[in-house]
């Protein structure tokens, strides 16, 4: 906990001032830095937690200078390079996105992001992330804790430490307080992104050109090497496997909940498409909505082209991929409290690695597995 300790201490809290607040304006592209401070809300707020984000990586930057408890900085945004690796299936291990973010890619998906990594005094891996609205606590509790497993899997390393930063007091809520719980967790709060931005003006973020640096801590993701080389795809069909035998086997939830062997990598199983029979099996007695118009087996054949069963760990929700004949793009059709199904998204190409993926995948499963995925997921019959 000493780098911890010591980074809670020694942060700043004070608002930055304008050198190192102007510097972090590199990192934003450049219809975001137009957005910062428009009068549009939502685009202000989304390019104000761009900017906050690179802010941080800057000040962290700037204070690893202060000390060796902090070995180097993973690069990210205008520093990374640029054009990245193209996305491709089956890749696996960590890759830039075309605009520097940091991710841990799976079978060509992103499975999980960084907003920054670090490496500390004992080469340890650790990472950060950054809030800006008490909003954005409602799925940072299960993000953290899977991607402290799964850099405490690659990496051969428990416990990994974690750093939360925010622009607005969350030390009070639930869900900070048992995040701060974990072994190896800290929370910084610095001044609200208003009061940082007082430093700033239209015109001073002018000719800040997105450029990279040179600095003696910054190292390349090339340069962290994973101690775990892994295929993504072999560890996520062992685990898919496990469970879809736990539910043929006619158990449920709690069984699959159990802890096993399989190492924690894969946080979505994809069972598989469904023939013509387990269509109409899994859409016996059963309709979803979307934009208001419920959908049947029937009009269900008329519109889409192929059906994949999917869960979301470790709670076990229930996730259906329909592939539109129309279009190409697949709708996400999950499961509300009610019990009802709705479309909640789409997935597209733009989404290369997983919709690859899905694009990849052929009928396997039949009406047995449709009518046991039923009971077990849509139905909750088998806990």
């Amino acid at each position: 906990m000493e780098l911890l300790a010591w980074l809670t201490a020694n942060f700043s809290k004070k608002k930055p001032e304008k050198v190192i607040a102007r510097r972090a304006i590199r990192h934003l592209k450049k219809i975001e830095k137009g957005q910062l401070f428009s009068e549009e809300l939502s685009q202000m707020r989304a390019s104000e937690g761009r900017w906050y984000e690179s802010l941080i990586y800057e000040m962290l930057l700037e204070l690893s200078t202060k000390t060796n408890r902090i070995k180097y900085v993973v690069r990210k945004g205008a520093d990374a390079p640029f054009p990245p690796i193209d996305i491709k299936l089956g890749q696996n291990g960590i890759f830039y996105s075309n605009r520097g973010d940091i991710n841990i890619r799976g079978n060509g998906q992103d499975i999980a992001e960084f907003d920054i990594l670090f490496i500390d005094n004992d080469n340890r891996i650790c990472f950060c992330e950054i809030v800006t609205s008490a909003s954005d606590l409602k799925d940072m509790e299960a993000e953290v804790l899977y991607k402290k497993k799964l850099l405490g899997y690659l990496y051969g390393q428990a416990p990994v430490p974690f750093v939360l930063f925010s622009s607005v007091d969350i030390s009070r809520s639930s869900i900070m307080r048992r995040l701060m719980r974990e072994t190896e967790s800290t929370l910084i709060i610095t001044p609200t992104c208003e009061e940082i931005k007082t430093v700033l003006t239209p015109q001073s973020i002018r000719g800040v050109p997105r450029k990279p640096i040179n600095h003696p801590k910054l190292v390349g993701i090339e340069d962290i090497e994973i101690k775990r080389p892994f295929e993504y795809k072999k560890l996520h069909d062992l685990k898919r496997d496990k469970i879809l035998g736990i539910m043929m086997a006619g158990k449920g939830k709690d069984e699959m909940k159990i802890a096993d062997e399989i190492p924690p990598v894969a946080k979505k199983l994809l069972f598989g498409v469904l023939y013509p029979s387990g269509i109409k099996a899994l859409m016996y007695n059963r309709t979803f909505t979307m934009s208001g118009r419920k959908y049947t087996y029937e009009s269900m054949k008329d519109n889409f082209s192929k059906v994949i069963l999917a869960v979301d760990i470790p709670e076990y929700e229930p996730v259906i991929y329909l592939r539109s004949r129309k279009k190409s793009e697949y709708l996400k059709v999950v499961r509300k409290k009610s019990g009802e199904l709705k479309v909640e998204s789409k997935r597209t190409p733009q989404m290369t690695g997983f919709y690859l993926w899905l694009e990849d995948l052929k009928p396997t499963l039949g009406a047995k597995v449709a009518t046991a995925y039923g009971d077990v997921f849509l139905d909750g019959r088998k806990k």
